[in-house]
C-alpha cells in the first residue's frame, strides 16, 4: 500500500449464492480525498462500502483500509472508520445526548474523550440546541448532521457516507456538503455514494459502477472527456418538427448519444465533421447550441445506455 493511499482495493468480489454483487473491483483512495461512488440502484455501491467497513466478508480479492486488512475479521478496520448508512442512524425517541452517549458506549469510548469529541463535533456542524432535545423534533437536515457527528464520534481516519443527503432539502444538502469539505480539510478521507449529479461533481474522483463492476474511474472532467471525446449540442424544436428529425438523427453516422432533457435533446458526436453532416438538415425553426457534457450525460451514456 502506497503512502498516499488511505484505502487500496485489489480484485474485490463478493457473491451471495450464485449472485455476484461486486465483481473484481480495484481502486485506490488518496488520503484527504472526497471519493464518490455513482451508479444505479443495485450497482454494488453499498455492498462495496459495507465490505470496506468490515461489515461483510469478501468472497475474493483484498483491501487495505488505513493499512489494515480483513485477517482479524475486520475488527481493526471498524476502529478506524466511521459509517453513516442510507437509513437514518439515530433513534427518534431518544434525545440528542442519549443518542451520542449510546454511540460512545457501542465504541467503548472513554467518557471524557467522548464529551470532548461531542463538543468538537457540535462546533463543526454548528449545533447549538440542548442535549435534551428529542431527535424526532429536529428538522431532517439537522438530523443528518447529527448522524454524521455520531459516525465521527470516535475520531475515525476514514468516513463512509452512504447516500447521506437522500430525502433532505436542497439547502440542507448544500450545507452537508460544506461539512464534508470541512472534514477533508481536517485530514479525513471521505468515501460517499450519491444519486445527485450536482453532488458527484464535488468529488475529487468518481468510481462509476454498473451491475457490480467498476466501469470508469476518474475526476468528473476525465469521465466527461472519456465518454464524450467529440462535440455535444443541445437541440430545441417546435413540437411538430421534433419527431421526424430525431427519428432520422438516431441513425446518423458518428452519433454517440441522443437523449431527451426536458423539452430539449442532447446529441453527442464522434467529431465535428460528422456532427455538421448530421445537423445539415436541421428544420428551419429548430435551434442548436454547443454545450459541455454533464455528469448526467455521462451517466445516461455509460450506465443507462448500456442497460437498454
Amino acid at each position: 500500500m502506497t503512502a498516499s493511499c488511505a484505502l487500496e482495493v485489489k480484485g474485490l468480489s463478493i457473491k451471495f449464492g450464485n449472485f455476484t454483487a461486486v465483481d473484481n473491483v480495484s481502486f485506490c483512495v488518496n488520503r484527504g480525498e472526497i471519493f464518490g461512488f455513482l451508479g444505479a440502484n443495485g450497482a454494488g455501491k453499498t455492498t462495496t462500502i459495507r465490505m470496506l467497513c468490515g461489515l461483510l466478508k469478501p468472497t475474493s480479492g483484498s483491501a487495505l483500509v488505513g493499512g489494515l486488512g480483513f485477517e482479524d475479521g475486520g475488527w481493526g478496520i471498524k476502529k478506524i472508520v466511521g459509517y453513516m448508512s442510507q437509513k437514518f442512524t439515530l433513534y427518534n425517541d431518544l434525545t440528542v445526548g442519549e443518542n451520542l452517549d449510546f454511540a460512545a458506549g457501542l465504541r467503548k469510548m472513554d467518557p471524557a474523550f467522548a464529551k470532548q469529541r461531542r463538543k468538537e463535533l457540535f462546533g463543526l456542524i454548528g449545533f447549538n440546541k440542548p442535549l435534551s432535545s428529542k431527535v424526532s423534533a429536529l428538522p431532517g437536515g439537522i438530523k443528518q448532521e447529527l448522524a454524521l457527528a455520531a459516525a465521527m464520534l470516535h475520531d475515525p481516519e476514514i468516513v463512509f457516507l452512504d447516500e447521506p443527503t437522500s430525502g433532505v432539502a436542497p439547502a440542507s444538502r448544500a450545507r452537508f456538503w460544506a461539512l464534508i469539505r470541512k472534514i477533508t480539510g481536517l485530514g479525513k478521507t471521505v468515501i460517499v455514494t450519491t444519486h445527485y449529479m450536482d453532488e458527484a461533481e464535488q468529488c475529487g474522483r468518481i468510481a462509476l459502477m454498473r451491475t457490480g463492476s467498476l466501469i470508469a474511474l476518474g475526476t468528473p472532467e476525465e469521465l466527461k472527456n472519456s465518454a464524450f471525446p467529440g462535440p455535444m449540442v443541445e437541440l430545441d424544436f417546435k413540437e411538430a418538427e421534433a419527431f421526424a428529425f430525431i427519428s432520422g438523427l438516431k441513425n446518423a453516422a458518428g452519433l454517440l448519444e441522443l437523449s431527451p432533457h426536458g423539452i430539449r435533446w442532447h446529441a453527442a458526436f464522434a467529431d465535428k465533421a460528422l456532427m455538421d453532416a448530421a445537423l445539415s438538415a436541421l428544420p428551419p425553426g429548430a435551434s442548436v447550441a454547443l454545450i459541455k457534457p454533464s455528469l448526467e450525460d455521462v451517466f445516461i451514456r455509460m450506465v443507462e445506455g448500456a442497460e437498454r
